[in-house]
């Protein structure tokens, strides 16, 4: 299948690399030594593009985000899907451009029925990192053993399954993740995984979500933040809060980049916005 590209850079002080094709694999860090104000900016250091990826393999098709730097060798890369009824164009698609300027390809993904179970958007999310690393036109720039999983809502616990069910990816990360059928109990997780919640957050209300937490392995490496005043549908707008703690979670979890590990460890660097933190450290 042939996939639309179009290119369109959207951060500042970032370039195309020389030109002379991909190296496979790097070494972290990679970027200018990032700061509270730059893990918060609109977009970070790498220039991105987008392309749209028709339907077919496994899932409905949806839009890949990657930096086109090809000086730095490969990236780790970040599998989103959405919500139960919504569409990745409609809600995610803000996150794209924003986690692939910070060193990411991200692919985010239309499901085969917007209202698939939990446990198929799980599938599809696998579906699109195969995809994404074996067939894609970007694969090359993907190093396909630094890969995460993420969702919202009954996407979020699709993502929490698909760890489940796969425990290779480097990091799995559930906003405001939903309970697929009754109560999800995580205890055979081997994922290192983050929950996103909104402290009013009537749909996956945060008492569940502490039970479910609960339920992570002592030793996995995790983390919980909770975001002051929100709704469930916090992730489907542009959110700082929720950056600035993923971007710090995804460097780690996908680069080892350990620059980043001070604004999330013992605590979070800051804590505006933030009515609950939990961590286990180091990340």
């Amino acid at each position: 299948m042939n996939w639309l590209f179009a290119e369109v850079g959207v951060a500042l002080g970032a370039s195309d690399g020389d030109g002379a094709g991909v190296r496979r694999g790097r070494s972290p860090p990679a970027g200018p030594d990032p700061a509270l104000a730059s893990v918060a900016a609109p977009y970070g250091p790498f220039a991105t593009a987008q392309a749209t990826v028709p339907p077919g393999n496994g899932f409905n098709g949806g839009s890949v985000y990657y930096p086109t730097d090809t000086s730095l060798g490969t990236w780790g890369a970040v599998a989103i899907v959405p919500g139960y009824s919504a569409r990745f164009a409609d809600e995610e698609a803000w996150m794209g451009p924003r986690l692939a300027s910070f060193g990411s390809v991200v692919i985010g993904i239309e499901t085969t029925s917007r209202t698939d179970s939990a446990d198929a958007r799980a599938t599809q999310l696998l579906a699109a990192l195969d995809h994404l690393t074996r067939k894609s036109p970007v694969r090359t720039r993907v190093d396909a053993t630094r890969l995460s999983v993420l969702g919202h809502s009954a996407g979020g616990a699709g993502a929490l399954l698909a760890a489940l069910r796969r425990p290779s990816p480097k990091s799995a990360v559930g906003l405001a993740p939903g309970s697929p059928v009754g109560n999800l109990d995580l205890a055979g997780d081997r994922v290192p995984t983050m929950f996103v919640a909104g402290q009013r957050d009537p749909v996956v209300a945060p008492a569940y979500l502490d039970k479910l937490y609960a339920t992570l392995p002592a030793a996995l490496k995790k983390a919980y933040v909770q975001i002051t005043g929100v709704d469930h549908l916090f992730a489907t707008r542009p959110n700082t809060v929720e950056t600035r703690t993923l971007v710090p979670w995804l460097k780690l979890a996908l680069d080892r980049d350990v620059r980043y590990e001070k604004f999330l460890c013992p605590t979070v660097a800051d804590a505006t916005g933030i009515s609950m933190y939990r961590s286990t450290c180091p990340l």
